[in-house]
């Protein structure tokens, strides 16, 4: 058995969760906050038996598809205490970061 720890920009966290439902995938739903952009993120636990394992990545891959979107630099100030300009910078957001863990016990009470 092995634990898949996923984590899926909100934006996916319907669509992922529709998709395990639809593959009789069961899963505990957590909201977490990213680091980098401080957006909304959603982890999936998923205590899935080893010849599954395949099957639910390609479940997630298909669900969560990463995109580019536009942010806008913090702003600074310099030694001045001059505001310095903003600017959008590109960054790639979404798709899943997913960490498959191997479990030594498992109990359901």
């Amino acid at each position: 058995m092995k634990l898949l720890v996923a984590i899926v920009q909100d934006q996916d966290q319907q669509v992922l969760g529709k998709a395990l439902l639809e593959n009789d995938i069961r899963a505990t739903k957590l909201s977490s906050t990213g680091g980098f952009l401080r957006s909304g993120n959603t982890t999936f636990l998923l205590g899935v038996e080893d010849e599954r394992v395949e099957e639910v990545l390609e479940v997630i891959k298909a669900s969560c598809q990463s995109r580019e979107q536009y942010i806008s630099t913090p702003i600074h100030l310099d030694m001045n205490l001059e505001v310095s300009n903003t600017y959008p910078l590109k960054v790639e957001v979404g798709g899943a970061i997913v960490f498959v863990l191997p479990i030594e016990s498992f109990f359901h009470f």
